[in-house]
């Protein structure tokens, strides 16, 4: 025991092999981009016979995007200086006794998008973590103020006084119920008759529970007219139920569960799942006060028991303790079909680029599967000590005193049981639509407000503040949710994230600007700035490429050198360059050539569409012209959708903004295409034309589903004819105007 207590938490394996191929691709690469602008600058300065002010004006737009691209580029090298994994080893934590407590925050919004039986199974799956209960408490925040939430909320509570029992009684891994019903080898460890039988009578109460939850959504209110005018609803779901079947000491031996629905009123900002964050924030403080807390969206289900653990390993270390403020998992979904057309389940961020990023400081807040230090998110510095001065503290916190003696104490679970009924009502203050006017709420403490990606905003700013963060990414899922299966739902997701991203990107916070002074690294400021940047940096370089060079091969102005000419291998080194180390990345995360094939086309595909009218919309907001938004993704499956998903198919049943402009696109480098061969074949300007040529013929192969969309299909997810001859419309008054400017 003695010896075990002196081993190591945790493990950090650098990965030399990857940083030593991504420096040398960096160095090759970066060569290889000042020879391209160099052959682009030069044109400017030397003479030509041939140089005319339309042809000026067309190198000048390919000029201006290569270096856009090349910078958005150098950024994104960021996350490949110096990429590391780590290893948990829950078994040296010290007793039961001796953890912390933990908070676990489930926010939900609108019971028609999120299914009360889905929402119910993440609070359950969180009840059920391997984790003394006495120390847990669940607290969900329904931004909708919906009866059926509640309701379902009561619901789940008597279930769990049987299923947590089941689950410890038997090891369970997967401990949200759904999930572990419909998987066929969670039982490979269990076969004897008494575990049959109790699996079968858990099996009917969970159905009965189904059962009632429907019922209720089905006569209940779903809260869709209360949502943004309701009054604050707080209730410990504990004290309001009873169940006389199962032992007394079963019934102790769970966690705490709170239902808390904060007062929303039309005239009063709210502030998105960041405002819903500081309430729980605020109202767990004055209840439980855990120094730990665990952020979860509403699907993303706890499918290993063991992350609080896996978590304290780092959060319990002496060593990075004091200045760790989370402890970030991936992302990772239980609906992602093998070809993953959509690339749903985010590759490059959760396999690639968060090692990167903690190899230079820690990733960002990820939305969910966090375990957050409480401290971090009330307190303006990491340096702060002694005690403020309490007049600073209300300017800070707001008026409660109950809040505020908590910030200087560790949960005390006794305060529930002597003065529950006064500090209800504190909490009832706490969740009021008014209580955060004239505080730093949302500016220096808690949740960053000023962006619906509040938790790119708010990693942002807690390492500004000095404090750090790891990435843990284990060999079995530690979270599970429902991934994005159809395209119009993918578009809109993007374009909102796109449009959050861009609000930080041009706020007094702008990470370029603000953060290299002040985060951990230089090298994490230029992650952060590559991640509020690349929306703007990838839409105004790809639409400059999908119709600058098309419209000037149409009207036979060559861009770029002959293939006779020596800066003909720059320009394909570049290309080969890219593409050849975006295979080796996917390759060697486990994935196949066919998903690279999926990821190159759909960050064309958001590229001409969410992240243009995610930037634009973020502009307007900064201007004035709008007002921010933030709907919640469909999480309920669409019966034909999800079977397109799974047989690879694309479905086009989407927005015409998203549809013309990709259609539109796309034909238009057909035309191209075409006017490109006949070139090559009745005039032999294939030297002249090469690359031209082959950009068209690169943008359809990738995006032949668009083409089979339009052209081939006949089903109900085709592109309808009516928007392919828009689409075609519109290409045709592209290629019109590109005939006037570069005649």
């Amino acid at each position: 025991m003695e010896s075990s207590s002196k081993l190591p938490l945790h493990l950090c394996h650098v990965h030399k092999l990857s940083i030593f191929i991504n420096r040398t691709h960096i160095f090759f690469h970066s060569i290889a981009l000042v020879f391209l602008l160099y052959y682009r600058a030069s044109f400017f300065f030397f003479q030509d016979t041939t140089k005319t002010k339309a042809t000026t004006l067309a190198w000048l737009l390919v000029f201006v995007s290569e270096i856009v691209l090349s910078f958005e580029w150098l950024l994104s090298q960021s996350f490949r200086w110096r990429t590391v994994s780590r290893t948990a080893f829950p078994e040296r934590l010290p007793g039961d006794d001796k953890l912390p407590g933990v908070d676990v925050f489930i926010c939900t919004a609108d019971p028609k998008k999120e299914p009360t039986v889905g929402v119910m199974n993440t609070v359950l799956s969180a009840m059920a973590m391997d984790y003394p209960p006495e120390k847990l408490h669940v607290y969900l925040s329904d931004d909708g103020g919906a009866a059926v939430t509640l309701k379902g909320m009561r619901e789940a509570w008597r279930f769990a006084k049987w299923w947590l029992p089941f689950c410890r009684r038997y090891g369970i891994k997967c401990r949200a119920p759904e999930a572990y019903f419909s998987a066929e080898d969670e039982d490979a460890d269990f076969g004897g008759s008494e575990f049959i039988q109790d699996r079968e009578d858990i099996k009917e109460k969970y159905e009965a529970f189904k059962k009632r939850v429907r019922e209720k959504a089905t006569v209940g209110d779903t809260g869709s007219r209360l949502s943004r005018d309701h009054p604050a609803v707080i209730e410990v779901i504990q004290e309001t139920s009873s169940d006389d079947a199962i032992q007394e000491n079963e019934t102790k031996n769970m966690p705490l569960l709170v239902y808390v629905s904060r007062e929303k009123r039309p005239s009063h900002p709210h502030n998105f799942k960041a405002g819903a964050l500081n309430v729980l924030l605020r109202v767990s403080g004055v209840i439980s006060n855990s120094p730990y807390i665990l952020g979860l969206d509403c699907d993303m289900h706890c499918h290993d028991p063991s992350s609080a653990r896996q978590a304290m390993c780092f959060h319990l270390d002496p060593k990075i303790s004091p200045s760790l403020a989370f402890v970030q998992f991936p992302q990772k979904f239980h609906n992602i079909s093998n070809n993953d057309i959509y690339d749903s389940q985010l590759r490059s961020g959760f396999w690639l680029l968060w090692q990167g990023f903690d190899g230079v400081g820690g990733p960002c807040v990820s939305g969910t599967g966090y375990y957050i230090k409480r401290l971090s998110l009330c307190s303006s510095s990491i340096h702060e000590d002694g005690d403020p001065d309490p007049m600073k503290l209300r300017q800070s916190f707001g008026p409660s005193n109950e809040f505020i003696k908590s910030l200087h104490q560790n949960n005390k679970p006794d305060m529930l049981i002597h003065r529950k009924k006064a500090l209800l009502n504190e909490a009832q203050l706490l969740a009021s639509c008014t209580f955060e006017n004239g505080t730093k709420w949302g500016e220096e403490v808690g949740f960053m407000y000023g962006s619906v990606v509040e938790d790119v905003f708010t990693g942002f700013r807690l390492h500004c503040k000095g404090w750090i963060s790891v990435y843990c990414n284990p060999p079995r899922p530690q979270f599970l949710g429902s991934g994005i299966t159809n395209l119009d739902d993918f578009l809109v997701q993007g374009t909102r994230w796109t449009s959050g991203l861009v609000d930080v990107a041009i706020s007094k916070f702008c990470p370029l600007i603000y953060g290299p002074l002040k985060t951990y690294t230089f090298v994490q400021s230029l992650c952060y700035a590559e991640l509020a940047l690349f929306p703007i940096f990838y839409f105004l370089p790809l639409w400059c490429f999908a119709t600058i060079p098309q419209l000037c091969l149409l009207n036979g102005i060559p861009l770029y050198p002959e293939v006779s000419n020596s800066y003909f291998i720059v320009f394909s080194f570049v290309f080969l360059s890219s593409i050849s180390k975006h295979l080796y990345e996917v390759l060697s995360t486990g994935f196949t050539f066919r998903h690279w094939i999926n990821e190159q086309r759909i960050w064309m595909m958001k590229s001409v569409t969410s992240h243009l009218y995610g930037s634009v919309d973020a502009f307007m907001k900064k201007i004035g012209m709008r007002e921010a938004s933030f709907f919640p993704t469909d999480k309920v499956d669409d019966v034909d959708q999800l079977k397109r998903y799974n047989m690879g198919v694309f479905d086009f049943q989407t927005s015409i903004l998203f549809l013309a402009p990709m259609a539109a696109l796309v034909i238009l480098n057909m035309a191209s295409f075409a006017v490109g061969i006949s070139r090559v074949i009745f005039l032999g300007e294939l030297d002249k034309f090469f690359i031209q040529v082959f950009i068209p013929f690169y943008v359809i192969l990738m995006n032949y589903p668009i083409v089979e969309g339009m052209l081939i299909r006949k089903d109900r997810g085709r592109i309808p004819p009516s928007v392919t001859l828009l689409s075609a419309v519109v290409s045709l008054i592209f290629y019109s105007l590109g005939s006037i400017i570069f005649m």
